[in-house]
């Protein structure tokens, strides 16, 4: 069973990895016994990834690269070919996000949102795969958010990008499934990264934040998720023991998609 779950042998590239969901998953993989290998937006972001990444006991590879820039995403995807090998594991984490109501947000705003979470994971697939096709397997994780299921204020462009992702990753499923290639989505939940600390922090009177109250009465599991709650989940899909899952967006989110929370008091 537990040959099942190795990664031993394997090549991962985990896009924007240096920090917060990217890093947790990365680092799962790797003690999985995958190599890891990751990219981000800046020198400055990679340097601190690796140090990171040395400091938890894992010899990762980085590179700069924008994930939007197909020839930028083509160029670091040869190199890591030819530095480390084949990519078997693709992880399209890389994401941004603008809490901006729809009606005051710009069209190049919007543009930007679905250029980075939704052309970026196209793009970074399309560079993988044919190398994939030549190996005989392949799997591909797109980091998709329970947005790819819900609406919600202030994310719309969110929301319509990681609803295409959703939709991307049924395509590639179903056009490369043939080919040993698993495409499939990772749906986290709440997760309490320094990001979302703000949305966590006590009040003044010692009181929860108003939203932090509203993702707790919204969550069966009554908590925020944590980094670590996606790396099991990440582990099943990067590994033999999802050979015949395609397609699926798994979520991790401590059951809101499947409740309508509770009655206010």
């Amino acid at each position: 069973m537990g040959e099942m779950f190795s990664l031993k042998g394997k090549i991962a590239l985990v896009t924007g990895a240096s920090y917060g969901i990217g890093f947790a998953i990365a680092s799962g993989l790797a003690k999985a016994g995958a190599r890891i290998v990751f990219n981000d937006i800046s020198k400055e972001f990679v340097d601190k990834g690796v140090a990171a990444y040395k400091a938890a006991g894992i010899d990762a590879q980085g590179y700069v690269c924008d994930v939007t820039d197909e020839d930028a995403v083509n160029t670091m995807v040869a190199q890591i070919e030819n530095e480390v090998g084949i990519i078997d594991i693709l992880v399209n984490n890389a994401g941004i996000i603008k809490r901006v109501p729809m009606c005051e947000m710009s069209a190049a705003e919007f543009r930007q949102v679905i250029d980075v979470d939704l052309n970026a994971p196209f793009i970074c697939a399309k560079a993988v795969i044919p190398s994939m096709i030549k190996k005989g397997h392949g799997k591909i994780i797109n980091i998709c958010s329970m947005m790819s299921e819900l609406g919600r204020e202030t994310v719309s462009a969110y929301a319509a990008a990681k609803g295409g992702l959703k939709m991307l990753t049924k395509n590639i499923a179903s056009e490369y499934g043939e080919q040993n290639i698993q495409c499939n989505g990772l749906g986290p939940g709440y997760i309490a990264t320094p990001q979302t600390a703000p949305l966590r922090e006590k009040q003044p009177d010692g009181s929860r934040h108003p939203f932090d109250n509203f993702i707790i009465a919204k969550t069966p599991a009554a908590r925020w998720g944590e980094p670590d709650d996606l790396t099991g989940p990440a582990v099943f899909l990067a590994s033999d023991a999802s050979n015949f899952v395609n397609g699926h967006i798994l979520y991790v989110d401590g059951g809101i998609l499947a409740y309508i929370g509770k009655q206010p008091q």
